[in-house]
């Protein structure tokens, strides 16, 4: 489609173009204050229909915005199977939405939209890369923070376009950046009468003999945890496995958290390193040499800092003193395994502005947050009755 500014919107189109989508935003965010761009095969990864596992279960179209034969934006339309299973709107998403130049915004967001409209979603939300179990919302705050694995960065001016262009706010996404030092420990300290009175828990990390078998756990427990809540996607099997297989060479047992009560697996945490720490000064691809470096880095776990991706606590305990307090106790185990770990720094990430008791219990620790993502929705037809 052509537009009187001259900018032109188009679906992508070939091998070519799929990889020049993928690279785009470290060659459009290249020298702005604030950004560091990740690799091109952790977004390869994410992005790539032979390698995300989103594609088992919904299908997506990719456009790129160009104004003289250059690329200046890119966006992704897509339709999960999973969520139009769920109640409500037929909703679509749109993502990956990326430009430095507002006037670009409305033209992509147009369409991404008609190309949903025309599969009939009623409301579009996003922006996810590629559901609400990849990465999640427009950069409001933080830009200038230290960068973080699996986190969006987008410069200050995409937020305000995205709303001029009639899309409304739909969740702010909040992330807290704990540290693991004897003050931290302090403030999420736990009597230990408290411990005594909640009955037999216990916690233990990832069994590296019994990967598949502790994923299982890991999704059954998440997806109880969400189900229902504003966004949740459900993790499928294969959705996990990717995962746990791409952190496999930095994985390490003390990574992931188990608490059981009374033998029963009860809450779940998963904690990945930041590879911004190792491969953020080697580029999105890196030399032959650069190559070499991030593999040493790797072998010698040179992470300062990690972000806490999945964490919850199964539903049956809702209303019980357990519910509240074993998110504590996991965080407490994090804090403690932070002695084990090279980790200065944890990120916990993705927490929704109206999740009122968890933003209770991590801002006893660290008051505000420290980055917020927004997540938009436009209302495209009223569903029939």
């Amino acid at each position: 489609m052509s537009f009187p500014t001259q900018i032109t919107v188009s679906p992508v189109s070939g091998s070519r173009q799929l990889s020049l989508f993928i690279k785009l935003p470290r060659q459009i965010y290249d020298g702005l204050p604030g950004y560091v761009a990740p690799l091109d095969m952790e977004e390869r990864d994410m992005l790539s229909p032979k390698k995300s596992r989103f594609f088992d279960h919904g299908f997506a179209c990719y456009f790129l915005a160009w104004r003289n034969g250059k690329p200046i934006g890119r966006i992704s339309a897509q339709i999960d199977s999973l969520v139009l299973k769920q109640p409500g709107p037929r909703t679509g998403f749109f993502g990956a939405l990326d430009t430095a130049e507002p006037a670009c915004v409305p033209l992509l967001l147009e369409a991404a939209t008609k190309w949903l409209e025309t599969r009939g979603v009623e409301r579009i939300r996003g922006p996810w890369t590629l559901n609400s179990n990849g990465q999640s919302g427009v950069m409001i705050a933080g830009q200038n923070e230290m960068p973080m694995i699996g986190t969006p960065w987008h410069p200050a001016t995409l937020g305000p376009a995205v709303e001029e262009a009639g899309f409304e706010k739909a969740m702010d996404l909040l992330s807290y950046s704990m540290e693991t030092g004897p003050q931290a420990e302090r403030a999420n300290q736990i009597p230990a009468n408290l411990r005594q009175r909640l009955g037999k828990i216990t916690m233990r990390g990832l069994r590296l003999k019994h990967i598949p078998e502790d994923a299982t756990i890991l999704r059954e427990i998440y997806n109880d945890a969400w189900a229902d809540t504003w966004g949740n996607v459900p993790l499928t099997s294969n959705e996990v496995e990717s995962l746990l297989k791409a952190i496999k060479p930095i994985l390490r047992p003390e990574q992931y958290v188990l608490a059981e009560v009374e033998g029963e697996p009860a809450a779940i945490a998963l904690v990945i390193p930041n590879m911004f720490d190792i491969s953020g000064d080697l580029g999105g691809a890196p030399s032959p040499l650069g190559w070499l470096k991030l593999g040493s880095r790797i072998l010698r776990h040179d992470f300062h800092s990690a972000r806490v991706v999945l964490l919850g606590v199964r539903k049956k305990y809702m209303g019980t003193a357990l519910r509240a307090m074993l998110p504590v106790l996991i965080i407490d185990e994090l804090m403690k395994r932070g002695h084990v770990l090279p980790y200065r720094t944890i990120e916990l990430g993705w927490v929704l502005e109206t999740h009122t008791g968890l933003r209770n219990l991590i801002e006893r620790i660290v008051p505000t947050p420290y980055k917020t993502h927004r997540m938009y929705e436009k209302i495209l037809a009223q569903p029939e009755a």
